[in-house]
Formats: C-alpha cells, sequence, structure tokens
C-alpha cells in the first residue's frame, strides 16, 4: 500500500518554472518507482518521468527531455518534478503514481497507486 498526495501546482506564464511535490507513505513505497503522469481536457494521460525510489534511475517523455527533471529525498519520502521552461501545452492535472512498471513505464495500468492530482497552468 502506498498512499501518495501531490502538491506545488498553480499558474506561470510561459517560460516559468514550477516545483510538483508528490509526498509518499506506505509499507511499498521504498520498493516502487514513481512516475509523474499528466492529463489535459480531451487528451489522453501521459507518462512524464519516473524515477526508481530503490536505485535512482530516471526516465523521461521526449517531449518534457531537458526541461523537466525528477528528483527524489529518500529521507522525506518526497519526489519532485522540477518544471523549467514552461509553455501552453505543458497545461494540465499532474499525478504522481507509485507501481513497478514490467513493461513500458508510461503505461497507466503499470501502476498500482494514484494522487489526487495538482492543476497547472500556464499563459502565454
Amino acid at each position: 500500500q502506498v498512499n501518495l498526495v501531490e502538491s506545488g501546482g498553480g499558474s506561470v506564464q510561459a517560460g516559468g518554472s514550477l516545483r510538483l511535490s508528490c509526498a509518499a507513505s506506505g509499507p511499498s513505497y521504498s520498493s516502487s518507482a514513481v512516475a509523474w503522469f499528466r492529463q489535459s481536457p480531451g487528451k489522453e494521460r501521459e507518462g512524464v518521468a519516473l524515477v526508481y525510489v530503490g536505485g535512482g534511475g530516471t526516465a523521461y517523455a521526449d517531449s518534457v527531455k531537458g526541461r523537466f527533471t525528477i528528483s527524489q529525498d529518500n529521507a522525506k519520502n518526497t519526489v519532485y518534478l522540477q518544471m523549467n521552461s514552461l509553455n501552453p501545452e505543458d497545461t494540465a492535472i499532474y499525478y504522481c503514481a507509485a507501481g513497478l512498471p514490467a513493461t513500458r513505464w508510461v503505461r497507466e495500468s503499470e501502476y498500482d497507486y494514484w494522487g489526487q492530482g495538482t492543476q497547472v497552468t500556464v499563459s502565454s
């Protein structure tokens, strides 16, 4: 069982930055991977970034490479998503998810636990 709570969303102008946090708790957290997904109105949920809690390995969607950085603070059981050079196409609800992806990490079905989401709005 893993409980996830996102925070840090908000409104920012294009070119700005935001940092999202995903606070985790539960016995399965240390053996999980945590991913950030996002969903815009009318679009499918999209995998953005992934970090393996134990080993620290990361992965990114092509759309955010070089702009977003995922990191973790194991002492706080928190995963962060630093988002720089934001543009209006990044506007979405951002969710963190925990699980052990076996095939493609961008698949929603690979994750067992989800947070409630946090809104990110980027204006031009």
